[in-house]
């Protein structure tokens, strides 16, 4: 297939992000029509199996699509996964079963949007964590410009393949092996830091590398499984304060505020009552992040009527499952920390708010403390773990 249908596709695709809003600023227009998605998938990534089940991971080789298949794969608006367990597409030999994904292609609308959303406009500058494939920073560069930019990636194989594409496509920003969540100080003040990965909170050495009335983009997510995308403005104090974006938007979480690793856990006995609350409000977007606020630390598995909470740092559990009499839901709780407590008040707060989207949630960090509110920031709220 020629470079200018490759044009053409990228052109379509731009009209498909205009239509369904998620894309408006002329200059991103421009970045998303210039911009060779292709030449950022690489050579191979991975295709996931349907549901239900486990899902498969199967690599798929640039080498062995139909180009012009290959094309259309590209310019769709989705996430392509390109590692898996820290292994790139391209070097796996065979599928893999289960697995967490490690790096992506984010899917071009999100990543835009989020751009977008920051005010990336001329004249600034911007710190990019998450570098990825290389494709975001490719649209910055477009827009603010290669000595603009500055990019970071915590893992060195993905940092070394996106220092490449970048190279191919044109582009040489500075791009850096580390911890994004260290930021790049020799490089700061920025204008806008945009993070395409998620954390647990904002680290405020971070925040000290942006200017005052500089944005700051972020996922904020946790172990519950919860995420919010929150658009913050930093102020003079050493803080920030902003409000939650609408939509729903999850990335993978930086390394360093992952979920430690653990082996076979056993459900032991501890006191028992009925719930309160359904427990499928967990598997609601804004109900599961709510609930993730009210118990931090803790690791939630299961679904439905059957929630399961394991505390990381007490070792505190709660379970839930359906009343025997077949009304409503028991809760079997163990542990220094009520767990299921918690969430029961955080949720029936929310819902008596009329349960509404993140959206209607802020956050205000100052040099003590990072502070999730509902509604206004003198509203119910609850601290983030820092």
């Amino acid at each position: 297939m020629t470079t200018e249908t490759a044009a053409a596709l990228r052109r379509h695709l731009v009209e498909q992000l205009v239509e369904e809003d998620l894309l408006h600023d002329p200059e991103l227009r421009r970045a998303a029509e210039t911009v060779p998605r292709e030449t950022f998938l690489g050579s191979a990534i991975y295709k996931p199996s349907d549901p239900p089940g486990v899902t498969v991971w199967t690599p798929t080789r640039r080498d062995d699509v139909p180009a012009d298949e290959w094309l259309r794969l590209t310019y769709q608006n989705t996430t392509w996964v390109t590692q898996i367990d820290g292994v790139l597409a391209e070097d796996a030999t065979d599928s893999v079963t289960g697995g967490t994904p490690t790096s992506s292609s984010t899917l071009p609308g999100v990543i835009l949007w989020m751009i977008e959303r920051a005010g990336t406009v001329r004249g600034k500058r911007a710190l990019i964590i998450g570098a990825g494939t290389g494709l975001s920073t490719a649209y910055v560069c477009e827009v603010l410009g290669e000595d603009n930019t500055t990019a970071i990636e915590t893992d060195p194989a993905a940092a070394e393949r996106a220092r490449k594409a970048l190279a191919e496509a044109g582009y040489a920003p500075t791009l850096i092996t580390g911890d994004g969540l260290r930021g790049h100080p020799e490089g700061a003040p920025y204008d806008i830091v945009i993070a395409f990965c998620s954390m647990r909170h904002i680290p405020y050495g971070l925040l000290r590398q942006v200017k005052e009335g500089g944005t700051v983009v972020v996922t904020l997510a946790g172990w519950g499984f919860g995420h919010g995308l929150v658009r913050l403005t930093v102020d003079d104090e050493g803080g920030a304060s902003g409000r939650f974006l609408p939509g729903y938007t999850s990335f993978m979480m930086a390394r360093t505020h992952d979920l430690p690793p653990h082996g076979p856990f056993e459900l032991l006995p501890g006191e028992q009552r009925p719930s309160r609350i359904d427990p499928a409000t967990l598997d609601d977007w804004s109900g599961r992040f709510v609930a993730q606020l009210a118990a931090p630390s803790a690791e939630r598995l299961g679904l439905g009527a059957e929630q399961i909470l394991l505390d990381v740092a007490t070792g505190s559990q709660a379970r839930t499952r359906p009343a025997e009499n077949g009304d409503g839901w028991t809760v079997v709780q163990r542990g220094p920390l009520k767990l299921w407590d918690a969430v029961e008040d955080a949720v029936e707060t929310w819902q008596n708010a009329g349960s509404p989207h993140l959206s209607e949630f802020g956050l205000t960090i100052t040099p003590d403390a990072q502070r999730v509110w509902l509604g206004t920031p003198d509203g119910p709220s609850w601290v983030l773990p820092v």
